[in-house]
């Protein structure tokens, strides 16, 4: 997400952050550009001229001159504006009621029920909730059996319902089962609105008089670009909205939803979609996200994620080996990229690092994803003795490890000396500089380092300046 927009925004903005003295001319000039790299990316036209306007008025203001690095200072200011428009703290649920009940309304296609299991996932793993789930959408069958077998793959508890039934009678017996088992949150999905239609509207209005829920969440598709806020704001007006769950949001380079919806609506985007995976929902905080759209990375998410997905014990056991000098073996090598895929692969990991623009765009995709995959059949396919001391890795075990996995020996070859590289600079990493090293490196590992990449082209995992980085 915000790729387009990043990558203009940083080719502005780093031409003025350099400057000693900002005039009247430098500041239009470069907020020309913000105004066009906004229109671009589909930001609401309300939304840009506010946004530009409140700049402007900070940057040829006593904040900026008084600067002793104004340029920097003006970047500063068009951060702050950027949290500013999305609604500065990250605003979570607000799940008060014994159950509290969380209604989601949205258009169909938005991805409605989906998010509904994503959340469900989300509230039980991370706030320790016992969640009930049910489906009010009577008008697609299909749904009630999509959000049951999507129940099952969180493991939340569903509540059975049918066609046959009416929303608000589906809805009520849902609370009063809740309420008898002791869940702490109730998840109802609605049936999608292709627009905003009069009879569907009454029918949603009527279910949230019934359950008067603590939260009514409207999912949108980011990929509609300003047509988002409109239609969030088109319900906010027909149903009393608390917030709104921006989804596929990695499928959108531009990002302007995320930019207009709050302005719009004046409802803060409580979460956001990155992916089709049911662990692929993100709790939206503004500041954080408008570090990413100026390239300087989210490390505060990187390190939740790390905290969240990293085995720590396996880690001590690493730090601890490698600390005694002991051999960084292959079971280790997998464990790491074992790590890297929990922590959403090469792409979801370079996107939050500082200064990581461009590498992060080459690790985005399914070629990086596919190259791990590979790493790791090799690994796999190996005895547990061969992945202890690789150096006992012979002519025909090299034979039968490489057609285990279905790969060549080459492919082996390539690991194999990737993996003498990591032994060698495992120490070095933690030292100054070592971590930049290692990540500049990974594009050549993952296939992103020019014509050729891949495995074995120039730039690749084997090919002349690829491998990994830690050499």
């Amino acid at each position: 997400m915000f790729e387009s927009l990043t990558e203009r925004l940083s080719q502005t903005l780093k031409s003025i952050s350099g400057q000693a003295k900002l005039t009247e001319d430098n500041i239009k000039d470069t907020l020309r550009e913000v105004r066009r790299a906004l229109l671009e990316a589909d930001v609401a036209l309300p939304v840009v001229k506010a946004f530009i306007e409140r700049v402007r008025e900070r940057a040829v203001g006593q904040e900026v001159s008084r600067s002793l690095s104004p340029g920097q200072q003006f970047v500063k200011i068009v951060q702050q504006e950027l949290e500013a428009i999305m609604g500065e703290p990250n605003e979570g649920l607000s799940l008060k009621g014994a159950p509290a009940v969380v209604l989601m309304a949205g258009l169909q296609g938005a991805g409605k029920t989906t998010s509904v299991a994503k959340l469900a996932r989300y509230l039980k793993e991370r706030e320790k909730k016992k969640v009930l789930v049910v489906s009010a959408d009577v008008y697609r069958p299909a749904a009630i059996d999509q959000l049951e077998t999507l129940a099952k793959e969180v493991d939340v508890d569903f509540f059975p319902s049918t066609s046959s039934q009416q929303p608000v009678a589906i809805a009520q017996a849902a609370l009063k089962h809740a309420r008898i088992q002791f869940h702490d949150v109730v998840i109802v999905d609605t049936a999608g609105r292709l627009h905003v239609d009069a009879d569907m509207m009454d029918e949603i209005r009527a279910l949230h008089r019934a359950i008067e829920p603590h939260e009514t969440l409207f999912v949108v598709d980011a990929m509609t670009g300003q047509d988002a806020a409109n239609t969030a704001k088109a319900f906010h007006e027909a149903l009393p909205l608390t917030g709104v769950v921006l989804t596929k949001a990695d499928g959108d380079a531009r990002g302007g939803a995320a930019l207009s919806v709050r302005h719009i609506t004046g409802k803060p985007i409580k979460f956001m979609g990155v992916g089709e995976k049911v662990d692929a929902l993100e709790p939206f905080h503004p500041d954080r996200v408008a570090s990413r759209i100026l390239g300087m990375g989210d490390v505060l998410s990187l390190i939740e994620e790390a905290e969240r997905t990293v085995d720590k014990g396996k880690a001590e056991k690493l730090a601890k080996k490698v600390k005694k000098g002991e051999g960084f073996d292959l079971e280790d090598f997998r464990d790491q990229l074992q790590q890297l895929k929990k922590m959403g692969g090469m792409g979801g990991l370079m996107s939050k690092l500082p200064g990581m623009g461009q590498m992060a765009e080459l690790a985005q995709g399914p070629g990086p994803e596919k190259e791990l995959g590979k790493l790791e059949a090799l690994i796999n396919s190996m005895t547990p003795k061969e992945r202890r001391k690789p150096e006992i890795i012979n002519g025909s075990r090299k034979r039968r490890i490489a057609a285990g996995a279905g790969l060549q020996v080459p492919d082996l070859n390539r690991l194999l000396k990737q993996h003498k590289q990591m032994q060698k600079m495992m120490k070095k990493a933690g030292k100054k500089g070592g971590m930049q090293k290692m990540m500049r490196g990974m594009s050549g590992m993952m296939g992103g380092g020019g014509p050729g990449g891949g495995m074995g082209g120039p730039g690749g995992m084997g090919g002349p300046g690829g491998g990994f980085p830690w050499r």
